[in-house]
């Protein structure tokens, strides 16, 4: 996996003149600033859809899974209409644009359900020598027996599929503990239990260059509070969290290399996947290194990890959408021993 001197790909002439592209975004046509619900989430949808329609190739723009009922006028999808209110939505929209054979960004069906499902992730990262910290898995409607979690003085609940820490919640006692996962699981959601790690998160963005994964600077959430839990409302700007973390560059000469090893190793399993996160958390006091997540379809905003961090590789954040679109065309509609003359 490369991870220095990345250069972007810039869109083949020829797929520009011959693509209609479908952007599919729940806030694909908002115009606002934050949005009362959602926050900075529809900041990035409008600033995806504006460099979008800068590429220069027709488009079409919608926010629902109707748009893919029926045919579109479109030959190519670009969706970012991932969370669609129920359970594992997110394999929605690829299996609608399989069952119509237009091709789009992302991983397929499978894959992106292999990697929301953070139980599957974790069972996959733990058969590869990657460190995950331990945890439990209640589904819906099975027995619910706290005492299966592994010790701990304060759990971490989450939604096995969600992101952004949606419904996150911890627990010091096991009396709470069993209610998170009640109201987890009122939620129609899977109830993951881990103990919570002091720390904070290292986020690694990978992208595809000349058909390969690579892995753009790493970025950390520092946090001011180990043991602070970040919340939705945080991460989606809907609160003041200024003072609890920062977003910043990552280079730590004692954790680099294991992180590279370990996103590789990663990576493989989820080929291909045009783009996505490999979340960790990191404990500067220990040095331990435990995997998070895996995030496909992860948020490109250039004030997140990815726009930073591309800034930082030199890419600009048009370029970087770019390169997504272009990679994932031409591992899709151009065969591989015509990529160079397609560029």
């Amino acid at each position: 996996m490369r991870t220095k001197d990345l250069a972007p790909t810039p869109l083949p002439d020829r797929l520009r003149d011959t693509q209609r592209l479908l952007f599919l975004a729940k806030h694909a046509k908002w115009t606002g600033g934050l949005h009362p619900d959602d926050g900075n989430h529809a900041l990035y949808h409008r600033e995806t859809r504006e460099i979008l329609e800068a590429l220069g190739m027709p488009i079409v723009v919608a926010d629902n899974y109707g748009e893919l009922f029926m045919p579109p006028d479109a030959d190519f999808v670009f969706p970012l209409l991932n969370r669609g209110g129920f359970f594992n939505s997110e394999m929605l929209l690829p299996l609608l644009c399989n069952r119509l054979g237009l091709p789009y960004v992302g991983a397929s069906p499978i894959i992106r359900g292999l990697s929301d499902d953070k139980h599957l992730t974790k069972l996959e990262a733990a058969a590869r020598g990657v460190p995950t910290a331990a945890w439990t898995l209640f589904r819906r409607g099975a027995p619910v027996e706290v005492s299966r979690c592994p010790p701990a003085l304060r759990w971490v609940i989450k939604p096995n599929n969600s992101s952004a820490s949606w419904g996150i919640r911890d627990a010091h006692d096991r009396g709470e503990l069993a209610q998170a996962i009640a109201e987890i699981h009122a939620l129609d959601h899977d109830a993951l239990v881990e103990p919570f790690i002091e720390g904070s998160d290292v986020e690694v963005p990978v992208i595809t260059i000349n058909g390969e994964p690579a892995m753009l600077p790493m970025m950390i959430f520092e946090q001011a509070d180990p043991a602070h839990l970040r919340t939705y409302q945080e991460k989606r700007d809907l609160v003041d969290r200024s003072a609890k973390y920062s977003l910043k560059l990552f280079d730590d000469i004692t954790m680099n290399d294991r992180l590279i090893a370990y996103t590789r190793k990663l990576a493989e399993i989820f080929r291909p996947f045009d783009y996505g996160r490999f979340e960790f958390r990191v404990d500067f006091a220990t040095g331990e290194i435990r995997l998070l997540e895996v995030n496909l379809n992860c948020n490109l905003w250039s004030e997140k990890v990815f726009g930073r961090a591309a800034v930082a590789a030199g890419f600009s954040q048009a370029e970087l959408i770019e390169t997504i679109v272009a990679e994932s065309m031409m591992r899709q509609l151009v065969a591989v021993g015509a990529r160079q003359h397609a560029a």
